[in-house]
């Protein structure tokens, strides 16, 4: 059942992070784990009088896709009414292009939920866009020249104008065909309850409750980006491109038939160095995940420096906005990364001013390939993994990640987006080879008793079975969704458009054959009224120049609490 209210609101209560010197719980061991660290952690957790709140946090997903006509061209038409405002519209929205539509799920304490909300939103979806077909695959179909590719819109306000200003200068940054790359969000949190178990049984920690909190989820941080290779294995979904994606740019793609691109073992072209990482201005940042505080100096100093090919360029031409500033990022989220600490913001909040002020609340996956055997783009048991994988991620220790280690986790995850399913592929860990293989098998073993915890918990055996299913990928490289899609392309002789339209039109059949009851029709249609109400109001209240307005929303101050 589809509800709509807005997603999870967290609590606003104010703080400040402080400085990697008090973090708590430090260890100095390397980044393979030693066995049974984060187990008794896990059982002391899981045993006290806070050990409902181990499956209490909350997961909410973010879907984006681009709409096209039935014949696979991308749809010109504005983003449907029906859909709402996709400037205040709480659960549909566009990304980069007028034709990239997101759909957000309200934040939910169990995946299988947040799933059945995902579903609901596509058949209201289908059921307001006429013929057309919702794309289900990360990468772009053939799409038009780049002049050609609308921009978002989002109205006359000031707020409105500056997302597609922002918009125009990715485009004169990374270009227009590269900001129709597709993605799911999985956005995680813990229970806030779990964090002040946790702190009672760390005898040493002197923090504040939201500075521990924001300490461990970078520690979460941390363990993920040295194992997210894993996550591309496992999921990694676009091993094929059209050839107009890299026409005109240098890339060492094989050729799969006259209209296709393709790596033999890659598992996620969308994740390779064909995006955001080739861009040179952002090559050159590498944030440090240690603690929020440097973290946030790094992003600070992106956003408030200038970039000479972006000052050649200038933030107007012909009196027209082009880009917000000429830094080497317009805003903080620009960066482009596997993993966010997030907070939710204010209206008009900038998302670094909500980190400083208020710490990390939840961290947002990105790296996720849209699976398009999936109708909702994403299948619930990889949900109950990444559930399984974050708390683990969470529990371990996390030694700092200096930029030698840092470089060193891109490189393995680079290495398993473009040749993942190589036979006896090899990847470094703390400076030595290792096999993917072993790799993973460990990392499922350690997985296993966080999985085992979680069922025990909710009383079934869900995480565990989850486990046990995909499991045979790491020595069946077959079985992934990445050599699916090009074993489907092969026996059907599809071209990647051939294979993405195919499986789109199939799953947009599926969700008009199940259109909503009428009573969550009715709310969704309600919610879509009021939030054109909402823009109305946002237009109505603008009382300052759009010049001046983008000068104050560009102000950023390292420590808020001086301003």
């Amino acid at each position: 059942m589809l509800k709509c209210p807005l997603p999870q609101k967290y609590d606003p209560g104010a703080c400040r992070s402080r400085s990697s010197q008090n973090v708590s719980m430090a260890n100095k061991n390397s980044a393979h784990p030693k066995s049974g660290a984060f187990e008794r952690r896990l059982a002391a957790l899981a045993s006290g009088p806070n050990a409902d709140a181990l499956r209490q946090g909350l997961r909410g997903i973010e879907r984006e896709s681009l709409r096209v006509t039935p014949q696979g061209k991308l749809a010109m038409t504005p983003h449907p009414r029906s859909f709402g405002s996709a400037l205040t519209h709480p659960l549909i929205t566009t990304d980069y292009s007028e034709a990239l539509v997101e759909l957000i799920t309200p934040a939910e304490s169990d995946a299988a939920i947040t799933l059945d909300q995902l579903d609901a939103l596509h058949r209201f979806a289908y059921a307001h866009m006429g013929d057309e077909l919702l794309w289900n695959d990360s990468m772009p179909n053939s799409l038009p020249p780049e002049d050609e590719i609308p921009f978002g819109y989002y109205g006359t306000s000031n707020i409105g104008r500056l997302k597609t200003v922002y918009r125009r200068g990715l485009a004169l940054r990374y270009g227009r065909t590269m900001q129709c790359i597709a993605g799911i969000h999985y956005n995680y949190s813990l229970d806030e309850a779990v964090w002040r178990a946790w702190q009672a049984l760390d005898n040493s920690s002197t923090l504040s409750a939201k500075d521990f909190q924001s300490e461990r989820y970078f520690a979460l941080i941390r363990n993920f980006r040295r194992t997210n290779w894993l996550l591309m294995y496992l999921f990694g979904a676009s091993p094929a491109l059209n050839r107009r994606f890299v026409e005109g740019k240098p890339h060492h793609l094989e050729t799969f038939d006259a209209d296709t691109f393709f790596l033999p073992h890659a598992t996620s072209l969308r994740m390779s160095d064909l995006g955001y990482t080739n861009n040179p201005a952002q090559a050159d940042l590498l944030p440090s995940y240690d603690d929020l505080d440097a973290y946030l100096d790094v992003l600070a100093k992106a956003v408030s420096q200038p970039y000479a090919p972006y000052e050649a360029i200038g933030t107007q031409r012909d009196g027209e906005w082009v880009q917000i500033n000429t830094n080497v990022l317009q805003i903080e989220n620009e960066f482009y990364s596997t993993i966010r600490p997030k907070r939710v913001t204010y209206s008009g909040e900038r998302p670094l001013h909500a980190l400083a002020e208020r710490g990390v609340q939840y961290i947002e996956v990105r790296c996720l390939d849209i699976d398009p055997f999936e109708p909702t783009g994403i299948s619930l048991e990889t949900a109950r993994f990444l559930d399984a994988y974050l708390l683990y991620c969470a529990l371990e220790d996390s030694p700092p990640l200096p930029r030698d280690a840092s470089i060193e986790a891109n490189g393995n995850f680079s290495a398993v987006a473009k040749e993942g399913r190589k036979p006896g592929l090899a990847l470094q860990r703390d400076g030595a080879s290792v096999s993917m293989q072993q790799w993973a098998e460990e990392l499922f073993d350690a997985i296993a008793p966080v999985a085992k915890t979680l069922d025990a918990l909710n009383g079934n055996d869900d995480h565990t079975r989850t486990l046990a299913a995909l499991r045979p990928r790491i020595a069946d490289a077959s079985l992934t969704p990445s050599a699916r899609v090009l074993q489907t392309m092969r026996d059907k002789q599809q071209s990647f458009d051939d294979f993405a339209l195919d499986l789109s039109t199939r799953h947009a059949q599926a969700f008009r054959a199940r259109p909503l009851p009428p009573d969550e029709e009715r709310m969704m249609e309600e919610l879509a009224a009021k939030s054109l109400v909402e823009q109305a109001v946002v237009e109505s209240r603008d009382t300052e120049s759009f010049e001046a307005f983008v000068a104050a929303y560009q102000v950023y101050k390292l420590n808020p609490e001086s301003a």
